[in-house]
């Protein structure tokens, strides 16, 4: 969620890690700072709200040391004001941290009955206070950090600087990202630290990724990387090139409309990986760690946008491979610890491959004899690397915070694994095979049709601007997609909204409806497609505002008034791929016509890397 970047340089290091936050901003965030060794002496730059806070106080007040940590904050513990914005310090040592201690109320208190006086609110600066006890008893900066580390409960990534240490920082893992980069080049000698590639990638290419309960001391010399154990590990350096562009808007206003609109590229991209198109069969690039014909049971975890995903997938399994599907959010799962068989399937999914909640859920399948299979969108990320299998979608870097490509991307891959099991359980021949196939094959094409329908989606999302409360339904497939299209209505635009199987409308929700309460309808022509057309027809009988989601003929069948955003005549398996192009343009659009921002909506984050 936070970001992190730290920087031994050759030059003044102050320009680089504020460019390098900037390239953080998608993770989300409320204030930012950072700190440099200035003739020796730590000094820092802090600032609430946005990155230019920060690059204006640093216009008048410039810093030119060569050794720095920089941070942007999304507020955990304390409100996003400057005193509680990172580095924060104590004695001889600033720290960033990305994530949460659990038990700093207990440290704080103990830190206070020591004496020591605290300036913000946050979880974080008894990290500083740790460390800088230990420093002002004797301890060098290593043995000080290694001696603190231990005591700290929850997940975090830390950076350290040390005042009169000009070549030396810290960094520490245990739950949150954190990577290693390496100055090649013209910045050899340089050497870098941040929470992902993203945040280093005009700086090198060189990278090294610390694993679980890793440590490392950088100088301009390297890196010495020790594990929880205190012990020297090495760790490998792999090249992982992100290009400068990726990160660049366009043409569009937002990342989030250039990553709706990158859709039918990045879908293609992932199913021609997952499927081979020149014999329209499916051809995974991996081996499924279980046997699939005789699996009785799958089992699925995901949080927020990837929980949807999943449920949409638990249709096909069902429908399609006659696997039974278990499905729950990962923050219930986790605790609810329940009893699984040896050798059964944990299918998860997130798009950084860092969602805490996913990863501790993954830990515990495992530690139940699951077999693991993740899809994500990084592969360095910390839930392929403990997979049996992974998945990798092919949505490349999603910057707006509400996730748009990842989704489709996800459903994707999922579509594709719902007929590699399918086939291998023998529930479809090789024509239905085919079949499925082709259908998917024209899901790229579908999604730029629909695309074609933002201006009509642009006009509508100016009446549901004024809406209070929003209404989605859906069936089948469908009803995941009025669980996200509601999600996504929240997450940017800020108003009420709730999906419902559209089923379930007489069992509560119908008492909502009157001539104020837009109902958004997703209707493909799938074979509910009649159910719900009568669920509508209860809508209009209470005079709901109805906007329906549909192909073109749907109007006329439904018979009474309303606003339809026809979509192109397709075959129904798959249809919740194109269906969720509308559902984003509509959030989308009501965002941007209430002046939200909706790369970064507030209150959220990117990677939700703590609880």
């Amino acid at each position: 969620m936070c970001g992190i970047v730290g920087i031994l340089g050759n030059g003044p290091v102050a320009g680089l890690l504020v460019e390098a936050l900037g390239r953080l901003e998608y993770r989300g965030y409320d204030s930012a700072g950072i700190a440099t060794l200035e003739g020796g002496k730590l000094v820092r730059r802090r600032a609430a709200g946005k990155l230019k806070n920060l690059e204006a106080l640093l216009a008048a007040e410039p810093l030119y040391g060569h050794s720095g940590v920089g941070h942007t904050r999304w507020a955990t513990h304390g409100k996003p004001t400057a005193e509680n914005a990172h580095p924060h310090r104590n004695g001889k040592v600033a720290v960033v941290h990305n994530g949460i201690i659990e038990n700093f109320r207990a440290l704080r208190e103990e830190l206070k009955a020591r004496g020591h006086a605290f300036e913000s609110e946050t979880d974080t600066e008894v990290v500083a206070h740790l460390v800088g006890e230990a420093l002002a008893q004797g301890l060098s900066p290593l043995e000080a950090v290694a001696e603190s580390l231990p005591k700290l409960k929850g997940a975090f990534a830390l950076a350290f600087l040390f005042e009169g240490e000009d070549d030396l920082l810290i960094g520490a893992r245990a739950g949150a990202p954190l990577a290693i980069g390496f100055g090649i080049g013209a910045r050899d000698g340089e050497i870098y630290l941040g929470s992902d590639a993203i945040a280093l990638a005009p700086l090198t290419d060189q990278l090294a990724y610390l694993e679980e309960g890793d440590y490392a001391v950088l100088t301009r010399q390297g890196a010495k990387i020790f594990d929880a154990a205190n012990l020297p590990v090495e760790r490998k350096r792999v090249s992982a090139p992100v290009s400068a562009f990726l990160f660049d808007k366009g043409n569009y206003r937002h990342f989030m409309a250039k990553e709706i609109h990158e859709q039918p590229e990045v879908v293609g991209r992932t199913l021609s990986h997952f499927l081979d198109l020149s014999t329209g069969t499916v051809s995974l690039p991996f081996e499924l760690p279980v046997d699939a014909a005789t699996l009785p049971r799958l089992t699925i975890s995901a949080c927020g946008t990837a929980f949807m995903a999943g449920l949409v997938a638990s249709y096909w399994f069902e429908r399609i491979a006659r696997l039974p599907v278990e499905i729950e959010v990962a923050s219930e799962f986790r605790y609810r610890e329940p009893p699984m068989e040896k050798g059964g399937l944990m299918l998860l999914i997130s798009q950084s491959g860092e969602t805490a909640d996913t990863l501790a859920s993954l830990r515990y399948a495992k530690a139940q004899g699951q077999k693991i299979l993740s899809i994500v969108n990084v592969p360095t990320s910390t839930m392929a690397r403990e997979s049996d299998v992974a998945a990798l979608t092919l949505a490349g870097p999603e910057i707006g915070v509400a996730s748009t490509k990842a989704f489709t991307c996800q459903l994707a891959l999922l579509a594709c694994l719902a007929l590699a099991f399918a086939k291998a359980r023998g529930t479809i021949d090789a024509k239905e095979e085919a079949r499925l196939v082709a259908e998917l094959t024209a899901v790229p094409g579908l999604i730029a049709e629909a695309l074609k329908r933002e201006p009509q989606v642009e006009l509508l999302a100016r009446d549901l601007s004024k809406a209070r409360d929003v209404l989605y339904l859906g069936r089948g497939t469908s009803y995941p997609l009025a669980l996200e299209g509601a999600l996504k209505l929240k997450e940017i635009s800020y108003i009420h909204a709730e999906g419902y199987a559209a089923g379930e409308l007489k069992h509560g929700p119908i008492a909502l409806v009157d001539s104020d309460l837009p109902v958004i309808v997703l209707a493909p022509r799938d074979h509910v497609f009649e159910k719900t057309l009568s669920n509508v027809q209860e809508v209009a009988a209470r005079n709901g505002r109805i906007i329906l989601i549909s192909e073109p003929e749907a109007a006329h069948e439904l018979g009474v008034p309303a606003e339809v955003i026809a979509l192109p005549k397709m075959a129904p398996d798959f249809s919740a791929l194109v269906y969720a192009v509308p559902v984003q343009l509509l959030a989308y659009h009501t965002a941007v016509f209430m002046g939200k921002d909706a790369d970064q909506p507030r209150n959220l984050a990117k990677s939700v890397t703590v609880e």
